[in-house]
């Protein structure tokens, strides 16, 4: 196991920018195994309709069987265990019904369209919903976009889903009928969208190897002068939707509340940050911008050592002990060992599930007996906050596959298996960080830090004895 002392600061070479360009469409074979899982678990929890919640922000429960998102309007897809689906649509989305992978009867509702559209129909949003079967005696469940886990409450009757449906959907099920958060279905322990196949992990992966090569551009073009604008314009790419806001920040954060890339300029001493998502993974790196040490501000000159060092040293240890079959709260353990939150005080997960969204869900907490699986995608996203010092950061995006699934990987998608391959030998060969066998980089820039991004020959390594 790692821990910082055999952590350095050395000259290595970057990677190399490899993502394919082309987008890898879901499948029609992947669509149904998905729709068939879904319905499975309803069938095996006794649940007679399953209401799915869609809006643009929270809508990837919903798109995982429709294959999109409402844009700009609230929707539900609403399964019935007897095989009878429906889609619940505004205005300007009850036409994209014809074009859902999963197939269903289109219900208008002008409830969920856009203010002062028209509303005409004659029919309460109630009666709408019994247009799509839904009514008394029956379980319920409802998925939003959040799975609970509260200690202190009633995770099952905890909604994210707007008031006025959840209220009608009370109603029409009765005092005889149960509603319930059914979001445990999609993203909890053993959810339906928490492994992949090899389509899907060729279709993820192309957005986590899109946000990779965007962060090695805006890296490469990092220096002083340059403004946090242009910064951002290279960590955006190919008109993708982001899955976060894009951050492109140099110095102080957040003045009057603003989120956004401004004019500001790259000064020699600043702190640096910088985070690109896509669909399937999430790039992000912090430090300063300086070449070499001396130029850190006074108090921080050991940033390196005190900060960066320990960081990547727990990061490596996560990269060499991970693997399938493992549980989460064993993992979990194993990064407060190398890395004391009494000390660098991460707060978060260190390392959660990714999809359609950046952060789905993790199975790595605190007493987690979740247990890690072949074809989970994961974000290694441990973030230490230490006073006084800037940040360290090298989120990037792995698989797990064990010899099954990377057997299949081999035989179905060779030119994907090929990327792995060169990102695997970068690592082991470059950065001598031993790759557990189970670990599929997704990207190229797994593991490749550079703390003082003024200097781009030089970056956080591996001392290994030969």
């Amino acid at each position: 196991m790692n821990t910082f002392e055999n952590v350095i600061y050395q000259q290595i070479p970057s990677p190399k920018m490899d993502c394919s360009g082309i987008p890898v469409l879901l499948n029609d074979e992947t669509m149904e195994e998905r729709y068939e899982k879904v319905l499975g678990r309803m069938r095996e929890e006794g649940i007679d309709t399953l209401v799915i919640y869609g809006d643009l922000e929270h809508g990837n429960n919903f798109e995982y069987l429709t294959g999109f998102l409402p844009r700009f309007e609230e929707a539900l897809l609403i399964l019935h265990a007897n095989g009878r689906n429906y889609m619940v649509m505004g205005n300007e989305n009850l036409n994209k019904v014809s074009f859902s992978r999963v197939k269903a009867t289109p219900v208008h509702a002008p409830y969920f369209s856009l203010p002062n559209q028209p509303m005409e129909g004659g029919k309460s949003f109630s009666d709408i919903l019994k247009e799509a079967e839904i009514e008394g005696d029956a379980r319920i469940g409802i998925v939003g976009w959040k799975n609970f886990t509260s200690s202190l409450e009633d995770n099952r009757q905890l909604f994210d889903v707007p008031s006025y449906i959840v209220e009608r959907i009370r109603a029409l099920a009765g005092e005889s009928g149960e509603v319930f958060n059914a979001t445990y279905l999609f993203i909890g322990n053993k959810g339906a969208r928490c492994r992949n196949n090899v389509n899907e992990l060729e279709h993820y992966e192309f957005g986590a190897a899109l946000a990779s090569d965007c962060m090695l551009k805006a890296m490469d073009g990092l220096e002083e002068g340059i403004s946090e604008m242009e910064l951002g314009g290279m960590l955006n790419a190919c008109g993708q939707k982001n899955s976060v806001v894009t951050i492109a920040s140099s110095g102080k954060r957040f003045v009057k509340a603003n989120l956004y890339p401004t004019e500001n300029k790259v000064k020699t001493g600043d702190t640096i940050s910088l985070t690109i998502g896509y669909k399937g993974g999430l790039s992000s790196r912090a430090g300063y911008a300086v070449e070499e040490a001396s130029q850190l501000p006074e108090g921080v000159k050991d940033y390196v050592d005190a900060v960066v060092k320990p960081y990547f040293g727990a990061y490596a240890t996560w990269l060499e002990e991970i693997h399938c079959g493992m549980k989460g709260n064993d993992l979990y353990q194993m990064v407060e060992q190398v890395l004391p939150k009494s000390k660098y005080h991460w707060s978060l997960c260190p390392g959660h599930l990714t999809a359609d969204e950046e952060w789905m869900s993790s199975p790595i907490y605190d007493g987690s007996e979740e247990i890690l699986e072949s074809g989970m995608l994961f974000q290694i996203d441990i973030i230490p906050s230490v006073s006084g010092y800037g940040g360290t950061s090298a989120e990037s995006t792995i698989a797990l596959a064990d010899e099954a699934l990377q057997k299949e990987i081999r035989e179905k998608a060779p030119a994907l298996w090929k990327r792995i391959e060169d990102r695997r030998k970068y690592i082991e060969t470059e950065l001598h960080i031993r790759l557990n066998p189970d670990v599929l980089p997704m990207c190229s820039t797994v593991a490749y830090l550079r703390p003082l991004l003024l200097n781009k020959g030089m970056a956080m390594g591996l001392l290994r004895e030969e």
